[in-house]
C-alpha cells in the first residue's frame, strides 16, 4: 500500500516526482486552491491563467500536468479539479478532496513519491486526502503475467506500479489529531482495499471455504474471535436457507462469525453480509450477459469482513460481530428447484419461487443467527436486487430499516463517509405478494418494487425488538465502467466506510 507521511516542507525544495495541487471551478475560470500558494508564487501568480490556457477548468476529477517552475526539485506539477469553488468562509467538501486525491494518485501510477499540496484546513482534511490517495492508488494485478515475481523482484503490472509514497504538505507530523486522522485513513483504506481484492478474485479461487480461510487468517492476526460453520454444522443447526442455496455446488457453504469485543464497550452491533461467491442463478439460470460479473455477489460479505477488521484495528469502544453467509449458487442435480420449500434457521418455511432470489435466503438464516445475540442493532449488506439499480443507478445504494430514526442515522453516516446512499421505504402493502399457499412465506413477491419486497422479506427474519437496517449495494459494489475519483474499475468496497462510521458513532454514543 502507498506509504503516507505528513510534511511541513515547502513544495519547491521537496524531492518528489510530482507536486499535486488543487484547482477549483470559479465564476471567472479556474482558481488555485489553498495549499498551493508556493507553487502559484513560482509562476508569478499566473498559475490559474496557465491552467486555463491548457484547458483546465477546475471540474471535479480533471487532471492537468505541466512542467514544474524553475528551481523546483520535482519535475512536474499535477493540477487536479476540486469542483465548484466554495463560499468565502466555507472549506472544500471532504468528498471533493477525497476524490481529487484519488484521481491524482491514480494518474501518478509509476511514480515513487508525490507531494500533495491540497487544502488541509484541519486534521479531518488530512484524513480524507490520505484516504483518497490510498483508495485511488489501488490496483489488482494478482492474475496478470506482468505482475508475477521474477528473480526476486516484482515486475510492473502494465508497466506501472501504484504510487509508492505520498507526502501530505501542510500536515502537522507532531499533532496528535493529524496523526490519528492518518492512522484511521490507513486502517480503513487497507481493509477496504482487501474487500476490493476479494470481490475481484475469480470464483474458481474464492469459493466459500477459501473466503472463510481468509477471514480466519485475518481474525488471528487482529485478535478477533472466529467461528466457521461447515456443511455438517449447518445441517445440525438447521440452516435451511444457506444449505438450500449451496445445494447445487460442489463447494459447500459456510457461515462465518467474526467477533470483535472491546472491554470498554457499552453497545453492540451485528453486521450481516451476503456472500454468494458466484451466482449463476441456480436452476432459474441467469440469461446470457448477466453472468460475467457475478463473482461480485459476495461484496456484502466482503464489506462486513473489512468493517469488523477495521473496527478491531481502530480499537473502537463498541462490540462488533460480523456474519458472513457464504455459498455458491449453481445448477445441478442436487440444486434447489423452484417450488421447493426450505425450513429456515428461524423455523419458518420458505417456498422458493425463483432460485435467483437466493441472497435473501442466506441472509435470512444469518439475520436470525445474529438476532440470537440480541445486539443493539443489526445492519445487513447485500448486492441483493437489480431493482435497486433501476431505482438508484450504479453509484448509489438503498437503505431500508424497521426504524425511521435509525435509517436516517445510517444515511447520515454514509454521507459523512462519502458513500452515496438513499433512504427507501418498506411499504406494508407489498408484503401480501409474498404470501404462499404452501409455506409461511415465498421468496418472491410483486415484480414492481422488487428491491423493497426483498427488504420486507428480510425483515421477517430479524428478532423482535431489534433495530435493523438493510443496505442494498447492488449498484455501486462493482464498477463495470472506467475508474473515476478514487473508485477503480471492478470491486469498489462500497459500504465498508459506512459500517465503520456507524460503529464509530455508536462507540461515541452519537447513534442510538
Amino acid at each position: 500500500m502507498t506509504a503516507l507521511t505528513l510534511s511541513t516542507a515547502a513544495a519547491p525544495g521537496l524531492r518528489a516526482d510530482a507536486i499535486v495541487i488543487g484547482v477549483a471551478k470559479g465564476a471567472n475560470g479556474p482558481s488555485v486552491a489553498p495549499g498551493a500558494e508556493a507553487v502559484d508564487k513560482a509562476y508569478d501568480g499566473r498559475l490559474a491563467g496557465v491552467l486555463e490556457t491548457l484547458g483546465a477548468s477546475g471540474a471535479e476529477g480533471e487532471v492537468t500536468k505541466l512542467p514544474a517552475p524553475s528551481g523546483f526539485k520535482a519535475p512536474v506539477v499535477v493540477a487536479v479539479g476540486l469542483g465548484a469553488e466554495p463560499d468565502k468562509d466555507a472549506g472544500f467538501d471532504p468528498e471533493a478532496l477525497r476524490r481529487a486525491a484519488g484521481a491524482a494518485a491514480r494518474a501518478l501510477a509509476g511514480a515513487k513519491k508525490a507531494a500533495f499540496a491540497l487544502p488541509l484546513a484541519e486534521a479531518a482534511d488530512a484524513g480524507v486526502v490520505a484516504e483518497g490517495v490510498l483508495l485511488g492508488a489501488y490496483s489488482f494485478d494478482a492474475y496478470k503475467e506482468s505482475a508475477k515475481e521474477t528473480k526476486g523482484a516484482k515486475a510492473k503490472a502494465n508497466g506501472k506500479d501504484p504510487l509508492a509514497e505520498a507526502a501530505l504538505l501542510g500536515g502537522k507530523p507532531r499533532d496528535k489529531a493529524y496523526k490519528a486522522a492518518i492512522e484511521r485513513a490507513a486502517a480503513v483504506a487497507e481493509e477496504l482495499n482487501r474487500a476490493r481484492d476479494l470481490v475481484n478474485t475469480p470464483p474458481n479461487d474464492l469459493n466459500p471455504e477459501a473466503f472463510a480461510a481468509v477471514a480466519q487468517a485475518a481474525a488471528k492476526e487482529h485478535g478477533i474471535k472466529v467461528q466457521v460453520l461447515d456443511e455438517k454444522a449447518l445441517t445440525k443447526g438447521g440452516y435451511g436457507g444457506i444449505l438450500g442455496v449451496g445445494a447445487g455446488s460442489a463447494s459447500g457453504p459456510r457461515l462465518v462469525k467474526l467477533s470483535y469485543t472491546s472491554p470498554k464497550a457499552k453497545k453492540s452491533l451485528s453486521f450481516v453480509g451476503k456472500g454468494i461467491t458466484y451466482d449463476s442463478g441456480g436452476i432459474s439460470l441467469k440469461p446470457a450477459g448477466h453472468n460475467e460479473t457475478m463473482k461480485c455477489d459476495m461484496a456484502g460479505a466482503a464489506a462486513v469482513f473489512a468493517a469488523v477488521v477495521a473496527a478491531a484495528r481502530l480499537g473502537l469502544e463498541v462490540n462488533v460481530t460480523g456474519w458472513l453467509a457464504l455459498a455458491e449458487n449453481m445448477p445441478s442435480g442436487s440444486a434447489t428447484r423452484p417450488g421447493d420449500v426450505l425450513r429456515m434457521y428461524s423455523g419458518k418455511t420458505v417456498e422458493v419461487l425463483n432460485t435467483d432470489a437466493e441472497g435473501r435466503l442466506v441472509l435470512a438464516d444469518a439475520l436470525w443467527a445474529a438476532s440470537q445475540d440480541k445486539p443493539d442493532a443489526i445492519i445487513d449488506v447485500a448486492t441483493l436486487t437489480g431493482a435497486m439499480m433501476l431505482a438508484l443507478g450504479s453509484r448509489t445504494y438503498g437503505i431500508m430499516a424497521n426504524d425511521d430514526a435509525f435509517r436516517a442515522a445510517v444515511h447520515e453516516a454514509a454521507e459523512e463517509s462519502g458513500e452515496p446512499a438513499w433512504p427507501m421505504p418498506l411499504p406494508e402493502h407489498l408484503r401480501k405478494g409474498m404470501d404462499s399457499p404452501t409455506a409461511d412465506i415465498a421468496n418472491m413477491g410483486e415484480r414492481m418494487g422488487g428491491g423493497l419486497v426483498a427488504g420486507l422479506f428480510l425483515r421477517e427474519f430479524v428478532g423482535e425488538g431489534i433495530t435493523w437496517a438493510h443496505l442494498d449495494i447492488a449498484g455501486p459494489a462493482f464498477n463495470e465502467g472506467g475508474p473515476f475519483g478514487y473508485t477503480p474499475k471492478g470491486g469498489t468496497g462500497t459500504a465498508v466506510r459506512t459500517l465503520v462510521r456507524v460503529a464509530e458513532r455508536v462507540a461515541l454514543g452519537d447513534l442510538g
